[in-house]
């Protein structure tokens, strides 16, 4: 049985006023650039990022007044041009598996009005697992997919990838002489956000530039640090920012397969249509770095009387040979409206023998979180795009709101 924790903010601070950015999710060089804004002198340049570096990534802090070792006049300069917050928590829910779902509000940035994506934290014995969303909705319209049924409303920026990781910390107590949150499921030992993957709202390769730039923060060795083994992008089959991937970002891949028949995965993935099995099969047997100790995760999700049959099994062998590969094996996540079925368990347990028995480690994903619609495949917030109609009244209305203020304010205590 789910909780709800609650429906209101849970952040402790104010939204951030948006004419302030916020350093978090910049890179050192725009982090140096925005000091020397506000009046650092050059030569303390890096000194002065490596102090904030060090308090935004491994101590967590969300105000400068806490960063005790920068002066008090440059905290007060800081304060006054920049944030170190966090997006608004609208929802927090617990499945009774201990996986915890954040509902995050952003500014609209282009969308006409905020908006909202799904983040989970997945707990287990010896890690635990952040998905991470890239964007609010996504293009690709994958059958199977609850986020499919989304529309794109817009790319989250580094900032707001890399604080979906901030949040988890910060709910979780995952900071250094911070005590841990005593009522969350976390691992018995170690780091509580100790993987990264990018599989939540969003296809990464189509906002390949921020997930970079986040990515590269997640992974640094002075901050987050998480290693490039433990982050884990998935793509539909983006392919040509697949060799991208393994170039500039360098994180393990994951494939989202589901198919071994091109008219099949044109159904399901319907990416696959531009970008087919052959091109798909030869990105990957080309990824920078692929071997033994770095393989290729493939995501197979099992839909009864779909592709779950043993004749999928043996094309599914077939079409990954040469490619050091895992094979995840996703039961069916059901969301409402779709026409899709989970397999019977003895389907995949013996789809799962198949393809151990070739060679390949074919692992069944344990279903987590589906009580608070939080497995995969099942994310989806509200959000979505205003036309330009819409969007050009609601700022209008603000703008009139915003006078009307001023106004009132400005006759205050007059006769």
């Amino acid at each position: 049985m789910s909780t709800l924790i609650d429906h209101r903010p849970v952040a402790a601070l104010p939204a951030a006023a948006p004419e302030k950015p916020s350093l978090v999710g910049m890179t050192r060089v725009e982090m140096a650039k925005a000091l020397l804004a506000i009046g650092v002198e050059e030569r303390q340049l890096r000194m002065r990022v490596a102090q904030l570096w060090h308090w935004i990534y491994v101590r967590g802090v969300r105000e400068f007044s806490a960063m005790t070792n920068v002066a008090k006049e440059l905290r007060a300069r800081l304060d006054a041009a920049y944030v170190v917050g966090r997006p608004e928590i609208v929802a927090e829910q617990v499945s009774a598996d201990g996986t915890r779902k954040w509902l995050m509000r952003f500014p609209s940035r282009g969308a006409g009005k905020p908006v909202e994506i799904e983040t989970v934290y997945i707990p287990e014995e010896g890690r635990g697992t952040l998905c991470v969303s890239s964007q609010v909705g996504c293009t690709l319209n994958c059958a199977f997919c609850h986020t499919g049924t989304q529309m794109l409303v817009r790319n989250l920026t580094a900032e707001e990838i890399v604080a979906q990781v901030l949040v988890a910390r910060d709910r979780l107590g995952d900071y250094p002489d911070v005590a841990h949150n005593a009522e969350a499921a976390i691992p018995s030992e170690g780091r509580l956000v100790s993987n990264v993957v990018m599989m939540g709202m969003g296809e990464p390769l189509y906002n390949f530039d921020a997930v970079k730039q986040a990515l590269a923060i997640i992974m640094d060795g002075d901050g987050l640090s998480l290693s490039k083994r433990r982050v884990t992008l998935s793509t539909s089959g983006m392919v040509p920012n697949i060799a991208r991937t393994g170039d500039e970002i360098g994180c393990m891949l994951a494939i989202s397969l589901h198919a071994v028949r091109d008219d099949l995965r044109n159904v399901l993935v319907p990416i696959n249509k531009k970008y087919p099995l052959k091109e798909l099969m030869d990105a990957c047997r080309a990824y920078p770095g692929l071997s033994n100790a770095r393989r290729i995760t493939f995501e197979y999700v099992m839909l009864k009387g779909v592709n779950d049959s043993l004749e999928d099994a043996r094309d599914l062998v077939k079409l990954l040979k040469g490619i050091p590969a895992k094979i995840n094996l996703i039961p069916f996540n059901p969301w409402p409206g779709t026409a899709y079925e989970c397999s019977d368990w003895e389907t995949i347990e013996a789809f799962a023998q198949f393809v151990n028995d070739a060679g390949y480690a074919s692992p069944i994903r344990t279903p987590r979180g589906r009580d608070i619609a939080a497995a995969c495949g099942q994310l989806k917030s509200e959000s979505e795009r205003l036309r330009k109609t819409e969007r050009l009244r609601l700022e209008m209305g603000l703008m009139e709101a915003d006078l009307a203020m001023r106004a009132m304010v400005a006759g205050h205590g007059e006769d």
